[in-house]
């Protein structure tokens, strides 16, 4: 981890942080720990024993200027507005409960061919991960959900990709030929 320690007439600084006054006893304890070459303990914890990279800069003769917010792009997770299932929010399965679907599968993979990972969006809010072989049909995919889901058996829905929405319709393409390894297919009730 990278740390940028400023040093300034009233106080010093971390990583553009708030200022942090010398006569405060714990930030007198950790400019010693620097004094002494030794990582204070408030960074240890903070990179869970990692390696640290302390670079101090020298401010001394100005006062601290709080500096301008830069600007960080944004890192959060976007969300889909409009979608073609119903309104029904899912909430994400756990790592466990994925690797779960897929060791109890209905679907048989031939481990000498390459393979894809099918993340099946149903109308109900819930979802299924499933490994299929590249050389599986859309008709698998249709078959694996009604084999984990045998409510959907009787009813009638159709498979469409995320983006861009195009049905898929014949069920006889392999997963290649239609261009849908490692993606996301949204089943919707007709």
């Amino acid at each position: 981890v990278q740390i940028l320690l400023k040093l300034w007439r009233n106080g010093f600084s971390l990583d553009d942080g708030e200022l942090r006054s010398y006569s405060d006893p714990t930030n007198a304890q950790f400019l010693e720990s620097v004094k002494r070459g030794e990582i204070p303990l408030e960074l240890q914890r903070l990179v869970h024993g990692g390696q640290v990279n302390l670079d101090m800069e020298d401010h001394q003769e100005q006062e601290y200027v709080k500096p301008r917010l830069r600007f960080k792009a944004f890192s959060g997770e976007g969300q889909k507005l409009g979608s073609l299932t119903p309104e029904i929010v899912s909430t994400p399965s756990s790592p466990e409960e994925e690797e779960k679907s897929i060791l109890n599968s209905p679907v048989l993979i031939d481990d000498s061919m390459p393979a894809t990972k099918i993340q099946i969006r149903l109308a109900d809010g819930s979802r299924l991960i499933q490994r299929f072989n590249q050389t599986h049909r859309i008709k698998h995919i249709r078959d694996f959900i009604i084999q984990s889901r045998p409510a959907f058996a009787t009813t009638d829905f159709v498979l469409v990709t995320t983006f861009p929405n195009k049905e898929l319709t014949d069920e006889s393409l392999t997963l290649q030929e239609a261009d849908i390894l490692n993606t996301v297919i949204l089943q919707q009730l007709k």
